[in-house]
């Protein structure tokens, strides 16, 4: 699947309240990055907000019409008022269940904010 059409599939399948502006800036194989902004003049990021980014990053990598079904969130440092990035990929698949995990940066790749890892089911 190519960016272009990734980022259609997460359009057409995310609430637009949940969107945050995103972008996928790169999709190889199993592994995904997005991009997030924060929208509606908010300029923090919410735990739900974040949440929703983890979930989206999550279908992103795992197929956008999966399911999570258990969800592990860490976090690591509060977010900056900054776009997120969200980078995420296939840990394994087996037939129908996926497991994977995201990692959540603000503004660059340096330093982690949160780390979710997931079980999905399509």
């Amino acid at each position: 699947m190519t960016e272009e059409e990734l980022q259609a599939a997460l359009e057409r399948t995310t609430p637009p309240a949940e969107r945050h502006e995103l972008f996928v800036e790169e999709c190889q194989d199993q592994d995904v990055r997005v991009r997030f902004s924060p929208t509606g003049g908010q300029g923090a990021w919410t735990q739900p907000a974040l949440l929703a980014v983890v979930h989206i990053s999550l279908r992103a990598a795992a197929g956008v019409e999966a399911k999570v079904s258990h969800l592990n969130v860490t976090t690591i440092r509060a977010a900056q008022q900054a776009d997120v990035l969200a980078l995420s990929r296939v840990i394994r698949r087996d037939r129908d269940t996926v497991h994977a995990e995201c990692w959540l940066f603000s503004h660059a790749i340096v330093e982690p904010m949160l780390h979710a890892t997931a079980t999905l089911v399509s």
